[in-house]
């Protein structure tokens, strides 16, 4: 089972989300809190797979807590529950270690999705925000939180690796790259353990981030 921590602010979110979440069969859910102080509280009690993070917390919102968590807790894997006005907390929360940002109007489905998804050591964008973040990591590219990578192994990029570079940077899924190239999921995922291998990435979100400081959204590769 996955152990799952909530952290809103909002009582009647926190009390939802515990309440189908936790009548999965592959969900636990450790704690409900509602600000950044008690999630570390409950981190010492109790250590969860993934967080479930609102930003907006009084005391410490969810930025600053997952700067404070990864620190502590660096396996602890976390998702931001984010909405459009929220663009620095956005990219802040990225730089500290969030593996995903999920707007609040999310389905449970693709809630749980998403949980899965970074669990298993990977990143979720919402579709709906991917535009917007994309735009926002546009406009601070040139700032200190640049992706830095392997410059030998940018160097050794094939045309297909870019092609998918750049499906990534638009903030498309694994199923959706693989139907869009005609390849298979497992095919996708191959490739992009080997292109987060040569560049010297964490995971696809720092790719993302990557595609846009370089310009590789901007070019064209031709065909796969």
């Amino acid at each position: 089972m996955v152990k799952v921590l909530i952290a809103d602010d909002q009582e009647l979110i926190r009390q939802s989300l515990s309440i189908v979440l936790g009548a999965d069969s592959e969900i636990e859910i450790t704690d409900s809190v509602g600000d950044g102080t008690d999630v570390l509280k409950s981190l010492e009690k109790n250590v969860p797979d993934v967080i479930l993070m609102d930003v907006r917390m009084p005391k410490m919102d969810g930025t600053v807590c997952t700067k404070e968590v990864k620190q502590k807790y660096p396996d602890v894997k976390i998702i931001i529950l984010t909405t459009f006005d929220d663009d620095d907390f956005i990219y802040s929360a990225l730089k500290y270690g969030a593996s995903g940002y999920i707007l609040k109007g999310v389905s449970m489905e693709g809630l749980k999705q998403a949980i899965m998804t970074v669990y298993h050591g990977g990143s979720m964008i919402n579709p709906d925000i991917a535009t917007k973040v994309v735009k926002l990591f546009s406009q601070m590219a040139q700032s200190d939180f640049a992706i830095k990578v392997d410059e030998k192994g940018s160097d050794e990029l094939t045309k297909s690796e870019k092609i998918i570079i750049q499906c990534v940077g638009q903030g498309l899924s694994n199923k959706e790259i693989a139907g869009k190239l005609y390849l298979s999921e497992g095919t996708v995922r191959n490739n992009l353990s080997r292109i987060l291998s040569k560049l010297s990435l964490r995971d696809r979100t720092q790719l993302a981030i990557w595609a846009v400081q370089t310009g590789i959204l901007l070019k064209n590769f031709g065909g796969y």
